[in-house]
């Protein structure tokens, strides 16, 4: 029922916009449906290669698993884990040595402020005072060394942690492994590619198109209708590139499909049909006398009888030629 009160209104709504309703026959520029295809693809596209050599301990994931928690390969790493405790030994002896300075230069200050007391009362020597104030400098200055030489080893951890962590081969959660090339116990060399990611959260669709396909596709709502495996879905455009194609003389454009939560794969056939203008002109069936015979029709407003050229048809409407004396909006009469 649904169906036949949508048919009904689609029809009411096109004799409305050519005339039919008021009972005049006018001449409408001609259309013609064509309908684009293409096929879904993943939004992005990555290849993980390896930032270091050596041996692959561990591969996480096989091909069509989503990327999880854990990296999506381990590189063995012993060499430079052994390197990191190293660093953290030499901290760990800075500090101790640190914590003996401060306690050195917390003696020697009570030192030398004992002295300087005496020396104030002229109870002690000037020599005294000036060997315990060269200690107290000496003391002093060594805690300024050893702070260098810790601020150095935490230069030196940071960056080899950030050499360990480039052995685990990370990849962003939620994409998808399209190609593997490696295996455990292999051995890699730098830049060597590992795998291919995609990331289909989001499908696209890429269309080679005319301009007037695209000026079509511009001229629908921002999010528009169209079809995915023949079941209704939206789309929006993502991008188009404006550099012309010399062989094809079409543009390449890329929609996006909207608020979709069906399957995420490549592949899925996409359709969308759209309406463009096209060669001559539409006229009513209606107005036409010996349609393929000797076609004829006859102005209104004249009452002149044209012959013409019917090319082919849509619906309620002759295709013809165009014709010196016939305009979009002429009307006519019915025979």
């Amino acid at each position: 029922m649904k169906r036949i009160l949508l048919w009904g209104l689609c029809l009411l709504c096109l004799f409305s916009g050519t005339g039919f309703a008021d009972g005049t026959l006018t001449v409408q520029p001609a259309q013609k449906t064509v309908q684009l295809t293409g096929y879904t693809r993943s939004d992005t596209t990555l290849t993980l290669s390896s930032e270091v050599a050596g041996k692959v301990e561990a591969v996480h994931y096989e091909v069509g698993d989503p990327i999880g928690e854990k990296p999506f390969a381990e590189i063995d790493s012993t060499f430079i884990d052994f390197q990191i405790e190293n660093i953290r030994q030499s901290i760990r002896k800075i500090q101790a040595a640190q914590k003996k300075n401060a306690s050195q230069v917390a003696y020697l200050q009570k030192e030398f402020d004992r002295l300087n007391r005496l020396f104030q009362k002229d109870v002690g020597t000037e020599s005294r005072l000036d060997e315990a104030r060269e200690q107290l400098d000496q003391a002093r200055l060594e805690a300024d060394t050893l702070a260098a030489e810790a601020a150095a080893l935490k230069v030196a951890l940071a960056e080899i942690r950030e050499r360990r962590r480039r052995h685990d081969i990370s990849a962003p959660k939620g994409w998808i492994v399209v190609s593997r090339r490696v295996e455990p116990g292999e051995i890699v060399t730098v830049n060597t590619p590992l795998a291919k990611i995609a990331d289909f959260r989001n499908l696209v669709v890429p269309l080679s198109v005319t301009g007037q396909e695209l000026a079509a596709i511009r001229a629908l709502p921002e999010v528009f209708e169209a079809r995915l495996e023949e079941e209704p879905i939206r789309a929006r455009i993502q991008w188009v590139n404006p550099e012309f194609d010399e062989k094809t003389r079409k543009l390449s454009t890329e929609l996006v499909l909207v608020d979709y939560d069906g399957e995420r794969r490549g592949g899925l056939r996409f359709t969308l049909p759209l309406r463009i203008e096209s060669e001559g002109l539409w006229v009513p069936k209606s107005a036409v006398v010996s349609r393929y015979e000797n076609p004829r029709l006859t102005l209104k407003k004249s009452g002149e009888t044209l012959s013409v050229m019917v090319l082919g048809e849509s619906g309620e409407y002759l295709i013809v030629a165009d014709h010196p004396r016939l305009a979009v909006g002429t009307e006519l009469t019915a025979p």
